[in-house]
């Protein structure tokens, strides 16, 4: 568990990985970082679900409008390609025969049948919904201007990235293929959503987080 009157800054995150909603989850207070410039490869555009053949980073095209210098707040989705399309798919492919699937489904599919222009809105509205599901309430806050270091906070915007190990110790629960490979941790949170259901507060609230 975190400290008393902890407080992180984040990154937007889409479909965030697991350890993510586990600072989410047990932070006091967050920052979600809306100045900064955008930087490819992150899960601020990607997330990782696990499918019959193992990893699957599912990606959403962006537009950068100002080039390298584009904030992450007016970064927007191109549609030029049927990305909402193959997202959906996948995600049904890799989860359709999970015990919570349809429990959850009807919530996230809307966000792929409509075009949202900026990516952070559609970060921000799907991390709404995920924790709404799950029932936390992350008492999150808009940063006002860039800063390269938060003093008295956690800064998490860089350390919770797909090339880099995650220092949480996640437990194994049943996944969808569990019969066929290992246990694959800090996956998207809705792998945790759609495989424990009522129990992913519990899971996220009971991890120990030995840095923060």
């Amino acid at each position: 568990m975190m400290g008393q009157n902890s407080e992180i800054v984040v990154s937007t995150a889409y479909h965030g990985p697991i350890g993510y909603y586990v600072h989410l989850a047990n932070a006091d207070h967050i920052k979600l970082e809306c100045e900064e410039n955008y930087t490819k490869q992150t899960y601020r555009n990607r997330c990782r679900i696990l499918t019959a053949n193992g990893i699957q980073d599912l990606v959403i095209p962006v537009i950068k409008v100002n080039g390298p210098h584009t904030k992450i707040r007016d970064v927007k989705i191109s549609y030029s390609e049927k990305w909402q399309q193959n997202h959906w798919r996948a995600i049904v492919a890799s989860y359709s025969h999970s015990p919570f699937f349809l429990y959850y489904s009807d919530e996230l599919l809307p966000f792929y049948q409509k075009e949202i222009e900026s990516l952070f809105e559609l970060d921000r509205m799907l991390t709404d919904v995920i924790c709404r599901l799950i029932g936390i309430r992350p008492k999150i806050k808009f940063t006002e201007s860039y800063q390269t270091m938060y003093k008295g906070s956690a800064d998490l915007r860089e350390s919770i990235h797909p090339k880099k190990q995650s220092n949480i110790q996640f437990p194994p629960y049943t996944q969808v293929f569990s019969d066929r490979m290992e246990f694959v941790p800090n996956l998207s949170i809705i792998d945790l959503l759609f495989n424990l259901g009522p129990d992913a507060k519990e899971y996220l609230e009971n991890i120990e987080l030995k840095v923060i």
